[in-house]
């Protein structure tokens, strides 16, 4: 594992208890896996993931764990967080170093205004995201989070916040800073078909959250049943010091 992983975990504004549990998770997987960076160089990962995968038919039907790595406890639980690391540190590998700005870029000032521009988006959404985590219930009465505080991994990408609602159904909730555009229904619907797929169950739903929508995707929503969009507003509170 490459020393700079914690300062990158840092970077995205996970917690100190997630920071935490995904080196743990890394390291515990190279200890029954060898290097994840020659593992990633030497073309395995795909491999490995598929090694980790443990889908719900596979609990059903009994299936022992066959991967390299013990363990007590859920299979299909433990298999799911050892693969969200590998998926989530082959995502800090394969983001790289900082962007080589050829002749043909845009100008750095426009450049710059674009990195500052998504860097703000990324750490509303971090706040967002812990806020929700912190009181998932405001968001709809009866949710439970069902991931281990961080983004599950799944094919088509990481869900924001994955939870099971008061009647027992699936939920994937994706968050957008700012207004979104009609392709965040692709995106969640990708994420819905994800855990379809893995787990085995038809009762999914999704929930975007953002501050504003497109009438695309306002119209888009309106077809597709178990897809909810959300408004979200900020709030200042003020404290007088002297």
């Amino acid at each position: 594992m490459r020393s700079d992983y914690k300062d990158w975990l840092l970077a995205q504004e996970y917690g100190e208890n997630t920071r935490a549990a995904q080196l743990h998770r890394v390291a515990k997987v190279e200890q029954s896996y060898g290097s994840l960076d020659d593992c990633w160089t030497n073309g395995g990962f795909d491999a490995l993931i598929a090694d980790l995968t443990y889908s719900s038919a596979d609990e059903r039907a009994g299936k022992p764990n066959l991967s390299k790595i013990q363990f007590d406890g859920n299979i299909r639980n433990n298999l799911q967080s050892y693969k969200n690391a590998v998926v989530r540190y082959g995502k800090f590998l394969s983001d790289g170093p900082a962007l080589n700005i050829a002749a043909t870029s845009p100008p750095a000032d426009v450049l710059n205004a674009a990195l500052v521009d998504q860097k703000q988006k990324l750490s509303l959404e971090r706040d967002m995201q812990a806020a929700l985590r912190r009181e998932i219930t405001k968001l709809e009465p009866g949710l439970t989070i069902l991931d281990d505080g961080a983004e599950r991994a799944v094919t088509s990408g990481f869900i924001d916040i994955f939870c099971r609602d008061a009647e027992g159904r699936s939920v994937v909730v994706e968050l957008k800073a700012g207004k979104t555009d009609a392709r965040v229904v692709g995106q969640i619907l990708g994420y819905i078909g994800d855990i379809m797929d893995e787990d085995g169950t038809t009762q999914v739903r999704g929930i975007v959250v953002a501050s504003d929508f497109d009438q695309r995707t306002i119209s888009a929503a309106r077809a597709v049943p178990n897809l909810t969009l959300v408004r979200y507003a900020v709030s200042f509170t003020f404290e007088e010091l002297a």
